[in-house]
């Protein structure tokens, strides 16, 4: 795990707010399927952008605020704010104090599996309705995932505990099949050759040469295991691969065109379109 606060230094986050005069943040990579990102902001924090992931986080200090469906919604300490895959959203402080949380990425292609065993049938992904929610199962399961391990095992049972809270948090999940014909082994050779191509642009009729669908029912099809489209889930790719690079102090021009991108100023729109920042912000706050 990389770690560049400015101001302090092991979890922080129970000291004063008077303390925290720089906003931070610290993240992992995606490893395993799961990114695990502490941070603390005063003002604003991100501009509105989307994720193709579940974005899992517990409000550990002050009053988040941010825009998601057409509301506005804020937590406090202890609250858990779920956040669906391709759903538009922004972030900053609900007060002048500043807040902290803990939040957890988390890949929909693992929540759908484990919901498939923790059901016993075929389900769709869990839809929390309701963005701010009380929830034990899902605060325990981001508590101890930062106090604990992160071995594939843990993840594996991190994984598990967050369906399950995802699972009581939408319990309408149990009445929605997912359709019959899912070619879940298509799918998941189309997921490998994305992440193996992550650092160039990817042609429809090589992802039909690969799974044997036509890209209008991969493009059904993957939404339905993934969460999000096949060019939105390889676009994120080129985008973690490029986050990687601006974390090893690489030029950003350099990140760009590695990353398959047209030039700098293409990267940088489709950056913080992705996370809220551009890549030099994302960069001072590391």
């Amino acid at each position: 795990m990389h770690s560049n606060r400015r101001k302090s230094s092991g979890v922080g986050l129970e000291r004063s707010c008077s303390e925290l005069t720089s906003d931070w943040l610290h993240s992992t990579g995606p490893e395993n399927g799961v990114e695990f990102l502490e941070a603390w902001f005063q003002g604003s924090a991100y501009h509105k952008h989307r994720h193709d992931a579940y974005a899992i986080c517990l409000t550990t200090s002050g009053v988040q605020a941010f825009d998601y469906r057409g509301s506005a919604e804020i937590s406090t300490p202890g609250q858990v704010v779920v956040l669906h895959p391709d759903e538009v959203h922004d972030g900053h402080a609900g007060t002048e104090a500043g807040f902290g949380y803990r939040q957890l990425y988390v890949e929909p292609a693992l929540i759908f599996e484990a919901v498939q065993v923790l059901r016993g049938h075929a389900c769709s992904l869990p839809f929390v309705r309701t963005p701010v929610v009380m929830k034990s199962k899902l605060s325990e399961a981001i508590t101890g995932a930062f106090e604990g391990g992160r071995e594939p095992l843990a993840i594996d049972s991190l994984v598990v505990q967050l369906a399950e809270g995802l699972l009581d948090a939408d319990p309408s999940c149990k009445h929605v099949p997912i359709p019959r014909h899912l070619d879940v082994a298509a799918l998941q050779r189309a997921r490998q050759f994305l992440d193996a191509e992550k650092t160039r642009v990817v042609r429809s009729g090589e992802l039909e040469a690969v799974t044997g669908l036509t890209r209008y029912d991969l493009a059904r099809q993957f939404r339905l295991m993934c969460g999000t489209s096949p060019y939105r889930f390889l676009l994120m790719r080129r985008l973690d691969f490029a986050r990687e690079q601006i974390a090893r102090r690489r030029p950003l021009g350099e990140v760009a065109l590695d990353a398959g991108f047209a030039d700098q100023a293409h990267f940088s729109r489709m950056f913080k379109a992705a996370f809220g920042l551009t890549p030099a912000r994302y960069r001072a706050l590391r």
